[in-house]
């Protein structure tokens, strides 16, 4: 086995390892990124939250950090580490900044500061944290290469296709790491001086550490969008001692199609190819459960839906709308990227496309009546047309008295044509991971530093748990970019 030697070695080279590589390198250290893939250019998320920045103070933007801190944990039942949340709020915006400034702006791309976190309800408590990476023309822009183009111009070296497969130790510190590459099967070692820093991401892609460590999101997810996520770096972590998240936590989106007739137990998709998507899921439709039987306000975070669906049988929902419906999406205001335009996925011809095409690949249904779609879709026909008639009531008289949805986003189903979609939950990230501290060092059961050994993104925990506070827009992202950061600067010390 051939042997080099490294100040850093930085496991993963997506959000949070580009941010690592690039401080760490900055502060004059000699700097490694693995990965086991072959590029990692489209995982650069393209919307990120910050407090502060240079953007949202041109824009006018004040965010209280207090309330915004107090909601966070409130949101995670206080299952979280509030100092990981303070270290967060006070080092995101230099981050963002850093990016803009070093990344974006060399490129002719800029951050944009989303104004609007309107909401009604405590349910659906907003914070306008959403910055969009973009340029002039308000295009989205893609800017992972530019990331690692960046880490490169500093030093850092890149070896793709290199899996780690476990830590090097000596006498309890952390002294390397021992790969293989993904191509030929080689082993090889490499020495880190100073520190390694896994950025590996979560674990949704391996269904036996789902099972073990989050086995009701095998239950409620019928895809998984990362398909490299194999928990491969948190299980090297863990041989070594370090101690994980004892309860999960994952980002959903509620936009899974399947078929009519779906068993969630043998349904898991593991692809980037967005089968079955359904943007439309995340709006605030009629939904029911598999008897044609309405079970909770529509209104509210994504993941939320797919947590009602986990109380109802077969775990999965059924969308219903009309065509009306898809000619006022606007009257939802919805945030985040279910935002109708940009910085929103789609506008309404292109969802009105998306639909069509889900409908030919039999994902979803349409039919002139409400008797006819109910039996498309598998429904009991007298439940649904029933549900259909209640909400349609509650909609012209402007109020909810079953649930209490919001007025503005009652609309009512009174003409065809009709459109119905079982779905699930698409799993875009695990949350829970490897348990640090505030300089991103990885903690040991007993909660000490594990020595030369940090983490940063959706490797690393405690400061998710349960469901993704997706009203916060750009919190995934920002938490990992700006961890990584931190994680880079502290190996490099």
């Amino acid at each position: 086995m051939n042997t080099n030697e490294y100040d850093v070695i930085v496991v993963g080279a997506s959000n949070a390892g580009g941010m690592a590589a690039c401080a760490a390198a900055e502060k004059g250290a000699k700097v490694l990124v693995i990965d086991k893939m072959k590029s990692t250019n489209f995982l650069y998320r393209l919307s990120l939250a910050a407090v502060g920045t240079k953007a949202q103070k041109k824009a006018g933007i004040e965010i209280d950090k207090y309330q915004l801190i107090n909601y966070l944990s409130a949101f995670a039942q206080d299952n979280v580490d509030q100092k990981l949340l303070w270290t967060w709020v006070n080092n995101s915006a230099s981050t963002v900044d850093w990016l803009e400034d070093n990344v974006l702006k060399p490129h002719g791309a800029h951050l944009y500061p989303e104004t609007d976190a309107h909401y009604q309800t405590l349910i659906n408590t907003a914070f306008p944290t959403e910055h969009d990476v973009t340029n002039d023309k308000h295009e989205d822009v893609f800017y992972g290469d530019w990331v690692v183009e960046k880490a490169k111009e500093l030093g850092a070296e890149f070896l793709w296709q290199t899996k780690l497969e476990h830590l090097i130790t000596e006498d309890g510190t952390v002294t390397g790491v021992l790969t293989k590459n993904t191509k030929t099967s080689e082993l090889k070692e490499f020495k880190a001086k100073k520190g390694v820093i896994i950025c590996s991401g979560g674990y949704g892609s391996n269904e036996a550490l789902m099972q073990k460590w989050n086995p009701l999101g095998l239950k409620k997810n019928v895809y998984s969008d990362s398909p490299r996520d194999d928990g491969s770096g948190q299980l090297a972590a863990v041989e070594v001692g370090a101690w994980r998240d004892e309860e999960p936590a994952e980002i959903i989106f509620d936009r899974g199609s399947v078929p009519v007739g779906t068993n969630t137990n043998e349904y898991y998709v593991k692809s980037w190819e967005d089968i079955g998507y359904f943007w439309m899921g995340s709006y605030p439709l009629l939904k029911l459960n598999l008897n044609g039987d309405r079970v909770g306000n529509e209104s509210a975070p994504y993941e939320f839906d797919m947590n009602r669906a986990t109380k109802q049988p077969g775990y999965l929902q059924v969308a219903i709308w009309n065509d009306a419906t898809m000619d006022n999406l606007e009257q939802f205001h919805t945030l985040g990227c279910a935002r109708l335009n940009w910085p929103g996925f789609y506008n309404t011809d292109e969802n009105k496309e998306e639909i069509n095409t889900r409908i030919k690949e039999g994902f979803i249904q349409k039919a002139d009546t409400v008797e006819e779609l109910a039996k498309k879709l598998n429904l009991p026909v007298e439940n649904l047309k029933n549900s259909v008639d209640n909400y349609n009531k509650m909609c012209a008289q402007g109020k909810d008295t079953e649930f209490g949805k919001e007025s503005f986003r009652l609309l009512p189903l009174t003409e065809g044509s009709y459109y119905g979609a079982v779905y699930g939950g698409r799993l875009l990230a695990t949350l829970d991971g490897l348990r640090v501290n505030t300089k991103m060092q990885v903690l040991n059961t007993q909660g000490n530093a594990i020595p030369h050994l940090y983490a940063a993104g959706n490797a690393s925990g405690g400061f998710f748990w349960g469901s993704y506070p997706d009203h916060v827009p750009g919190l995934t992202a920002s938490h990992a970019q700006t961890f990584g950061r931190l994680a880079g600067q502290q190996a490099a010390l």
